[in-house]
């Protein structure tokens, strides 16, 4: 009985990872049941059996893609000291993910949203929950940068927040649409500089 619960959590584990791989090229949208049969030599009913349903899959696809995140951009930045230093680990660490994402069609956050802005519904409704999460985290490090004297008080801390997502956002597009390998070096010299914090001149870790 154990032997056969570990094979289906191996085989839901690889059903997820292709998936992601799939939805990072086509979209969360363009996933379909058939595609991902065919791409693991499996049946159609195999295929969705572990999940109940499409959607679900879908929706184990993108928390996949988020934990991804996740362990390459914040977990390693957690031993960092909050403010300051944690700021410097996770803008480095993002602009790293950016210029070597383990997604074929790069962030996969940034492409779901601008897939799914537009889409009422369950999948939208995880990645707000996704979104609203990082961006609580950026705010946080923020704001306790500011209580220790480590970033300029005057500065809103809304505004920086959605700075750094939008100079991550333009150097992802310029990554991948343009194809300009200086975008992650670039963006850590904003986002440096939109916190109005020294060392942005260094290049990224891997960059």
């Amino acid at each position: 009985m154990r032997r056969s619960a570990q094979e289906a959590q191996r085989t839901r584990d690889r059903i997820v990872r292709v998936a992601v791989n799939q939805a990072s090229s086509v979209g969360l949208s363009g996933l379909t049941i058939g595609s991902l049969a065919d791409a693991l030599g499996m049946s159609k009913a195999g295929v969705v059996g572990p999940f109940g349903s499409r959607g679900a899959l879908q929706s184990a696809a993108l928390t996949e893609a988020v934990d991804m995140f996740t362990e390459a951009v914040v977990t390693p930045c957690l031993a960092a000291a909050p403010g300051r230093d944690r700021l410097h680990a996770v803008i480095d660490a993002w602009c790293a993910y950016l210029a070597h994402s383990p997604f074929p069609n790069g962030c996969f956050v940034t492409a779901a949203s601008c897939e799914l802005d537009g889409q009422p519904g369950e999948l939208r409704a995880h990645l707000l929950q996704t979104v609203t999460r990082w961006r609580n985290f950026l705010r946080e490090q923020i704001v306790s940068a500011q209580a220790a004297g480590q970033l300029a008080p005057d500065h809103d801390v809304d505004d920086l927040v959605s700075t750094l997502n939008g100079i991550a956002m333009a150097a992802n597009q310029e990554i991948q649409l343009l194809g300009d390998d200086s975008a992650s070096a670039r963006a850590r010299r904003l986002m440096y500089a939109a916190l109005g914090m020294a060392g942005g001149e260094r290049t990224p870790h891997g960059g």
